[in-house]
């Protein structure tokens, strides 16, 4: 039976932001593996389609590698926003 879920809510902005960034999935594999973290582009693939789950240090990689911050790779809506957000 086919998941109707995906298994992460950052693959979509991944995906933007890398486009927007003028990074292949390939480049972005290359960068994150400079940071330590062994990933192949289809592994970037499978993040970006919702195929694959990602801990909390990838997410550190991801955002680093995109030069951003953890909180730019979660969608707009304020659910996942307000997570990340601090409270001054």
């Amino acid at each position: 039976m086919a998941r109707s879920y995906p298994l992460n809510v950052v693959g979509r902005q991944v995906a933007k932001l890398r486009t927007a960034g003028g990074m292949s999935q390939a480049e972005l594999a290359a960068a994150c593996q400079l940071l330590g973290w062994d990933i192949a582009r289809d592994t970037i693939a499978k993040i970006e389609g919702g195929l694959r789950w990602v801990g909390d240090i990838e997410l550190i990689h991801l955002a680093r590698a995109l030069k951003t911050d953890v909180a730019s790779l979660f969608p707009e809506e304020p659910l996942y926003r307000d997570c990340f957000r601090s409270k001054k």
